[in-house]
């Protein structure tokens, strides 16, 4: 796996403190929707060395990206199942061996030890010893697409795309993605991409094979670039903002989109519910040299009066096109999110078609493969919205695989979508009469 710190930092060779934190951090992920962004925060991975706070991400992001193969494995081979974090030190453990490839003495030995340190948990070493030991002989396979996602979600897939597409959408699970990157000046995607050893994707986001530190990559300080989804980088593209012109980023952090606007001129407003998350925006801003209003406040009971000539509503979701960076937005979300964060997009839907002036242009989408937050929405919204009209985005407009226009033209990209993947989104652009 890509995630590890080096090649000359074996598996084997890291100790069992880093076991230890990956234990806590996939606890913490499959806890709840902010679970992974509360684990990776966790004084545990903090306190380890770089080499160390690599593999245990490493062995918990492989986890997640294999979670249903893997605890299919378990269930095979445990009649009645173990406490949760036994549960837990087993996958980690089936994680490090076969996705991994740590010695499978090691990983099993490991594991036995993580159940050992809990005084509560020791009656179950011999289980834990058993059950790694057998698929140790008999290897499972952790790669099926129809294993790969919640059965309830890719029941969902499979109804809304068809069953060949559910499996093409499923299987993007399994692989980890490159890191692709906006420019703060689309010209200097030719040598920049040289600098990054990264590809030039239709739009001009730059995809980059590079690992490690951020902060340590080409032009990073210069604030030449940040990291943003191709998918993500195309909703401000579809605005075609020009100079001058005011711009509104509706649910704005982290603010890869504020920067897209205000990077091609724009007089950006950004809005965000969170201060914490709009402190990232802030410091992307300072770090690109690029300047917008930011303002803490929720988007739908906004009291400032303004509209604006092009309002982007990048909507709160279920998430689940993200599922290639995040893939513990598979496993905490529920059945029922989906029908309350409709409520609050259709809220915020209305906000924003009061903020966009006459003429103006404004951009909805969601990073959800969930028809009711995209195609869903944008009928009833456009039902109750007089003075309000699709505007067709254009064939590869802003970026986006022919595959993923519709016959209305908007867009519902799946992450299968393009070469190396994308993240699942749901866009539409309309304009004011």
């Amino acid at each position: 796996m890509t995630d590890l710190a080096s090649p000359n930092s074996p598996s084997d060779a890291v100790g069992l403190p880093a076991r230890a934190a990956a234990l806590d951090l996939l606890t913490a992920a499959l806890g709840g929707r902010a679970g992974m962004d509360e684990g990776l925060s966790h004084p545990a991975l903090a306190a380890l060395d770089g080499r160390d706070r690599a593999f245990a991400r490493a062995l918990v992001m492989a986890t997640l990206r294999h979670l249903g193969p893997i605890d299919a494995a378990l269930q095979a081979k445990v009649k009645k199942a173990p406490p949760d974090k036994v549960v837990h030190i087993l996958r980690l453990g089936v994680a490090q061996a076969f996705l991994l490839k740590t010695p499978a003495h090691a990983a099993v030995a490991t594991s036995v030890d993580l159940v050992a340190q809990d005084k509560g948990l020791q009656m179950f070493k011999g289980l834990v010893n058993a059950v790694l030991r057998g698929l140790v002989r008999e290897p499972p396979e952790l790669a099926d697409p129809d294993l790969l996602a919640p059965s309830w979600l890719y029941a969902r897939w499979r109804a809304a795309f068809g069953a060949e597409e559910a499996r093409q959408i499923a299987a993007m699970i399994a692989q980890e993605p490159a890191t692709d990157l906006s420019l703060k000046d689309p010209a200097a995607a030719a040598p920049l991409a040289a600098e990054l050893e990264a590809q030039v994707l239709p739009g001009g986001t730059l995809r980059t094979l590079k690992r490690g530190d951020l902060a340590t990559w080409p032009q990073f300080a210069e604030g030449a670039w940040w990291v943003q989804d191709a998918s993500a980088a195309i909703p401000a593209r579809l605005l075609a903002v020009q100079p001058g012109q005011t711009a509104l980023d509706m649910c704005a952090a982290p603010g890869g989109k504020t920067l897209q606007l205000a990077a091609a001129g724009a007089t950006v407003t950004a809005l965000d519910r969170s201060p914490p998350r709009l402190k990232r925006v802030s410091e992307n801003l300072a770090r690109t040299g690029l300047s917008a209003e930011v303002i803490a406040a929720d988007a739908a009971n906004w009291p400032d009066r303004r509209t604006f000539d092009a309002v982007l509503l990048d909507a709160p979701c279920s998430a689940t096109g993200t599922f290639r960076r995040h893939p513990d937005v598979l496993w905490a979300a529920k059945p029922s999110d989906v029908a309350g964060l409709a409520a609050v997009q259709s809220k915020l839907l209305d906000a924003a078609a009061r903020r966009t002036k006459s003429g103006g242009r404004l951009v909805y989408c969601v990073c959800s493969l969930e028809p009711e937050e995209g195609e869903g929405q944008v009928a009833a919204f456009l039902g109750r919205t007089p003075g309000v009209t699709l505007d067709p985005i254009g064939d590869g407009e802003g970026g986006a695989p022919s595959a993923s226009r519709k016959a209305d033209g908007t867009l519902r990209i799946l992450p299968h979508h393009a070469e190396g993947g994308m993240d699942g989104f749901y866009m539409a652009r309309f304009r004011k009469a």
